[in-house]
């Protein structure tokens, strides 16, 4: 049986992350919108790509000059989200602009789909990718990733009532559903004798929402996904419920591009900072009230 990871932030506080760390094979389904962070309404673009510059003699080098740019799956509460002025909020938000502002530059949140934003990073069509991404050994061959700022615990959820009691219990689902190329998705659809399902038991849906919405809808009897935006979505539907087993643990990180250590390096000294003065764990509470 897999188990579940739980979730620690910073000083002892328990995290759950979305378990979106994912295949890393580059989907580029949905348009993607950018937006300075804390600005309201987000222009459509895609994450903009190309030569690079960055601070002068700062001893690392961005895709555009005074800025940094993230590109993430704004629709994973409370990491990253959008809200009703067109913005983007939430922990892995807010990080990222402190961590811009210790670098002495402006975040722009490039705003696309999870598959598409660690494919950004790769290509160095953004700086960094923070959307709940799981340090992987075949993710860290195309990219590199921060110290760890969490560890992510996956969980089921099941209509109230389902049989499915336990994580055993998913091996008896008919359908289970997971975000695209998100890690609860390369569990779920591995072979049985890997300790998954099989593609055929399982369907991949562009956001976490979207999967709820099937479980919803009678389309599927299970959802994966990581604890705190499984909390977030069964808050909003009545009739949902997580199953008290955990499904997977996993350690999140900030990804940048490939052999960009001036960056790397930058950004690993910035969340230490953060994380000595406190900003880091404030950030953390504002969102997520430690149970």
């Amino acid at each position: 049986m897999k188990k579940f990871l739980a979730l620690t932030m910073a000083a002892a506080m328990s995290l759950s992350l979305i378990a979106c760390g994912g295949g890393g094979n580059a989907s580029s389904k949905g348009s993607a919108s950018s937006t300075p962070a804390g600005s309201t309404p987000a222009s459509s673009s895609s994450a903009g790509g190309g030569s690079v510059s960055g601070q002068q003699g700062s001893g690392f080098t961005t895709v555009e000059a005074g800025k940094l740019h993230m590109s993430t799956n704004a629709a994973f509460p409370p990491y990253e989200m959008t809200t009703d002025a067109g913005g983007f909020e939430g922990i892995d938000v807010e990080v990222a602009a402190a961590i811009a502002d210790k670098l002495g530059l402006e975040l722009v949140v490039d705003n696309m789909s999870f598959d598409a934003a660690l494919t950004a990073v790769q290509t160095g069509k953004s700086d960094i990718a923070m959307a709940g991404i799981t340090v992987r050994p075949d993710r860290a061959e195309v990219m590199d990733f921060s110290e760890s700022y969490a560890t992510g615990i996956q969980v089921v959820i099941v209509q109230e009532g389902s049989p499915i009691e336990t994580v055993d219990d998913l091996a008896n689902a008919e359908m289970i559903g997971c975000q695209e190329a998100t890690t609860g998705y390369i569990y779920c659809s591995d072979t049985p004798e890997n300790g998954g399902y099989g593609e055929e038991h399982v369907t991949a849906y562009e956001t976490g929402a979207v999967a709820v919405m099937a479980l919803v809808n009678g389309q599927v009897d299970a959802v994966v996904i990581d604890n705190e935006p499984a909390k977030a979505f069964v808050a909003q539907n009545p009739g949902l419920k997580i199953l008290d087993t955990e499904f997977a643990v996993e350690d999140y990180a900030i990804a940048v591009g490939k052999g960009n250590t001036g960056l790397l390096d930058a950004i690993n000294t910035a969340m230490a900072e953060l994380k000595a003065e406190g900003v880091f764990q404030d950030i953390v509470d504002k969102y997520i009230t430690a149970e």
